[in-house]
């Protein structure tokens, strides 16, 4: 029998989550609404591709905008990474008793969301089908971790970060899907992506309550997890080819902005959680919690630069839309003198 005095702190405290996590899991198991993928896909308005004597995707049958297309895109390749997730809550919360029970029920109902996604835009025809697979592979293949930033450096310090990060990663895929449904402006796609949100916010509430059991058993240790994940949080699709450009064009047509991951995401996480209202955190622990404090600030600020620039890019937009209007419009008077 080995001696649980030994143990490192966040395994130490892991363990003594155990009944919570058992408590949360029935509370999830009597929450949840069972659904089909199947039923959430409009199967008549398929068609065969070129392999089966049909014809290849052309970009004209696509019924979405660019943001939409986009979002929707980005949201199934983050979930496409699924191997990834499971195989890190699996090393960090361990596949024993409830928290072993729990990571492969997670998996398997965060299956559901890759696997409608892709029935979804693959019978709609509403992205190129051959792009979608080739980058798939690459995304799968550079994997995942929450630990790891852009620059590949590794800043998760315990395995308490993990559910500390997959609070707030939970709520934000939560809320890019629910954003993303209402702007693919189509009722089908709309529904979809309302279950799938539906899901993701009963694993945030999952995750979130066991965070906030973890912060009264341990402050101080939880708090370091939270300024590590805060002041280095990536949503898990970062791993995406062209990330960046991708996150431009959701964040400006109000996918998922600066803004909205303050206001929907980190803030009221840290409100449910009280982080602000404790007086259980000492020494370093009350330093970080002060920094966060700081962080929050500078998240602000970044909203404000934000909209600045997103209203410039509208702008732009507005004014070379007007352009090609005006000439368009000169080629018609021309041809029809």
């Amino acid at each position: 029998m080995s001696d649980q005095r030994n143990e490192r702190p966040d395994i130490q405290l892991l363990r003594e989550l155990e009944p919570v996590v058992e408590e949360n899991i029935n509370r999830h198991l009597r929450m949840r609404k069972d659904w089909n993928p199947h039923d959430y896909i409009p199967w008549s308005d398929g068609k065969n591709f070129y392999a089966l004597g049909g014809k290849e995707w052309s970009p004209e049958e696509s019924k979405l905008s660019e943001v939409a297309q986009t979002a929707m895109v980005q949201n199934l390749l983050t979930e496409d990474n699924l191997p990834s997730y499971h195989r890190e809550i699996a090393m960090n919360f361990t596949m024993d008793g409830p928290w072993g029970w729990w990571v492969n029920r997670w998996t398997a109902e965060e299956n559901r969301h890759g696997i409608a996604l892709r029935d979804y835009l693959l019978v709609t025809r509403a992205i190129d089908p051959v792009e979608l697979e080739t980058v798939r592979l690459e995304q799968v293949t550079r994997g995942f971790s929450p630990g790891q930033n852009q620059q590949g450096d590794l800043f998760a310090e315990s395995l308490f970060d993990s559910v500390i990060y997959v609070t707030f990663q939970e709520l934000a895929t939560r809320v890019s899907h629910r954003n993303t449904g209402k702007a693919c402006n189509e009722s089908v796609a709309d529904q979809l992506l309302g279950r799938i949100s539906a899901d993701e916010n009963l694993h945030m509430i999952f995750y979130r309550d066991i965070s906030a059991a973890g912060i009264d058993i341990a402050p101080n240790q939880a708090m370091h997890s939270l300024h590590r994940v805060l002041r280095n949080f990536k949503m898990p699709g970062f791993t995406v080819p062209e990330f960046r450009r991708k996150a431009v064009i959701i964040a400006v047509g109000g996918v998922y902005d600066p803004r909205i991951h303050l206001d929907d995401v980190v803030m009221p996480v840290l409100k449910k959680w009280r982080i602000f209202e404790r007086e259980d955190f000492t020494g370093e622990a009350a330093r970080l919690r002060d920094d966060l404090g700081a962080l929050v600030e500078e998240l602000e600020e970044a909203c404000v630069k934000f909209e600045v620039a997103k209203e410039r890019r509208l702008e732009r937009e507005r004014q070379v839309a007007e352009k090609k209007a005006r000439k368009n419009l000169l080629v018609s008077s021309s041809a029809a003198g």
